[in-house]
C-alpha cells in the first residue's frame, strides 16, 4: 500500500462522491467510532466475551479500511504527508527499538 497514492484515491473520492470533507472534528469523531467497531469485532471474536448472533457477519478487513479512510481524510485536511510520517515512524522504530523486543523476556 502506497500512502501518497492513498491519500490521492481518497482525495479524489472525496471530491467526486463526498461533496466536501467533514470538518476534523466531526472526522476525529467518527474515526473514533470506526476504532470502536473495530475494538467490538476483536473483543468478541478472539477476547473472552461472547460475540452476539448481529455480529458474526462483520468483517473486520471492512472495519479496519474504515479506519485508514478516515485517517487519510484526516491527514489530507490538515496537510500531512502521511507516507513520509510513515517513513520517518519507520525509521525512528528501527534505530530506537532495534533490539528492545529480541531482549524482552516477556516476549520469549
Amino acid at each position: 500500500m502506497n500512502l501518497k497514492n492513498s491519500q490521492q484515491d481518497v482525495d479524489t473520492w472525496i471530491k467526486e462522491h463526498g461533496v466536501r470533507y467533514f470538518n476534523e472534528l466531526t472526522n476525529m469523531a467518527q474515526l473514533t467510532e470506526e476504532v470502536g467497531e473495530v475494538a467490538r469485532i476483536i473483543a468478541r471474536r478472539y477476547g473472552e466475551q461472547s460475540e452476539k448472533e448481529s455480529d458474526k457477519n462483520k468483517d473486520l478487513g471492512e472495519e479496519l479500511a474504515d479506519v485508514v479512510f478516515v485517517v487519510l481524510c484526516l491527514a489530507n485536511q490538515t496537510g500531512i504527508d502521511l507516507q513520509a510520517a510513515f517513513d520517518k515512524k519507520m525509521d525512528l522504530k528501527s534505530i530506537r527499538d532495534k533490539n528492545r523486543h529480541k531482549n524482552n523476556e516477556k516476549l520469549k
